[in-house]
């Protein structure tokens, strides 16, 4: 007995089936929702402001920030009388703003520092003209690190 592959279906009839079509007709529904959100916006809110859904009569409106969730909920009931004003969203009773960072670059990362010879040289000959002892001290230090830090390098490489 050999393989015999499955008939070939056409994309009308796959989009057609249950789940599929369900997910597109829901994506089409949240589009218009964000349409009609974004009518009822303020220009520079915009940018901020993404529908999440709407569940049981519940909008939830997903912002970048806490800034613009505090600016939102101000004007929640401005937004709740303008939607329900759409042919859409006559069930809604309720706006819930979710706060959900958009990914950003890499975290910050603090750089050192580079000890180099001239830098603990120069930290040698400050130390020598300086009076005060607790300062010359701390100088010294400073600069042994400095020449530590080269020596462990030096062993590593």
């Amino acid at each position: 007995m050999g393989f015999r592959p499955l008939d070939a279906k056409g994309l009308k009839h796959l989009l057609k089936q249950g789940a599929l079509q369900t997910m597109l007709n829901q994506a089409a529904r949240v589009a218009r929702y964000q349409a009609l959100l974004e009518q009822c916006l303020q220009p520079a809110a915009r940018p901020h402001c993404q529908v999440g859904g709407l569940n049981n009569g519940k909008l939830v409106i997903v912002v970048d920030n806490s800034h613009w969730a505090t600016r939102l909920r101000f004007q929640e009931q401005r937004l709740l009388r303008q939607l329900q004003a759409c042919e859409e969203l006559r069930t809604l009773t309720k706006i819930l703003i979710k706060v959900h960072p958009r990914s950003s670059a890499a975290p910050y990362r603090s750089h050192s520092a580079r000890r180099t010879p001239a830098a603990a040289e120069a930290l040698h000959e400050a130390a020598e003209v300086i009076q005060d002892p607790q300062l010359k001290a701390a100088l010294e230090r400073l600069a042994s690190r400095h020449e530590s830090n080269k020596k462990a390098s030096d062993d590593n490489a």
